[in-house]
């Protein structure tokens, strides 16, 4: 490989990792959390900015079971921790932050640990107003806290271990 393609490829990979353009959707600040070993799930976050308005429908990744987009909410001062059904709305030009506390991917079932420093693949699946669907497939920087310039607030060190004894529902 010459220099100047080995330039451009290296080039290329951050681009991705920092923002990642589909067709309708920008994905900016990605990133999953590191894991210890034993631990069975984490979670990945990051800004999703659609163009025309599209819903986040699925999440894939080779390194987890079950890959879902769920939302933490408190009910009566108890952490409530579910699945999004249906997919998570992204309003036409605004951002969507997937964070520590609120809307977020969950790796369950993960099938290795996730090391920090390492790259995890991860695919998502957009549906447009027209019901057209598009992939946008990421290699995400694994890191123990959010990386400098993608703090997602006090809560970014919140401990996702817990969804280890969730039931696991697998897509099909």
């Amino acid at each position: 490989m010459t220099f100047k393609a080995l330039m451009t490829a290296l080039a290329l990979a951050a681009a991705l990792t920092a923002t990642a353009r589909g067709d309708a959707v920008e994905v900016e600040n990605a990133w999953v959390r590191a894991t210890v070993k034993g631990q069975q799930a984490s979670g990945a976050f990051m800004t999703l900015t659609a163009k025309d308005g599209a819903r986040l429908v699925g999440v894939a990744s080779a390194v987890a079971g079950v890959t879902q987009v769920h939302q933490m909410t408190m009910e009566s001062g108890v952490m409530k921790m579910r699945e999004v059904k249906g997919g998570l709305e992204l309003p036409a030009g605004k951002t969507v932050e997937l964070k520590s506390g609120g809307y977020h991917v969950m790796l369950m079932d993960l099938k290795a640990p996730l090391t920090q420093g390492s790259r995890g693949p991860l695919t998502l699946v957009f549906r447009d107003a027209q019901g057209a669907e598009s992939q946008l497939e990421l290699k995400v920087p694994v890191a123990a806290v959010a990386p400098a310039g993608m703090a997602h607030g006090k809560d970014a060190t919140m401990d996702h271990s817990m969804h280890g004894n969730m039931p696991a529902n697998k897509a099909p």
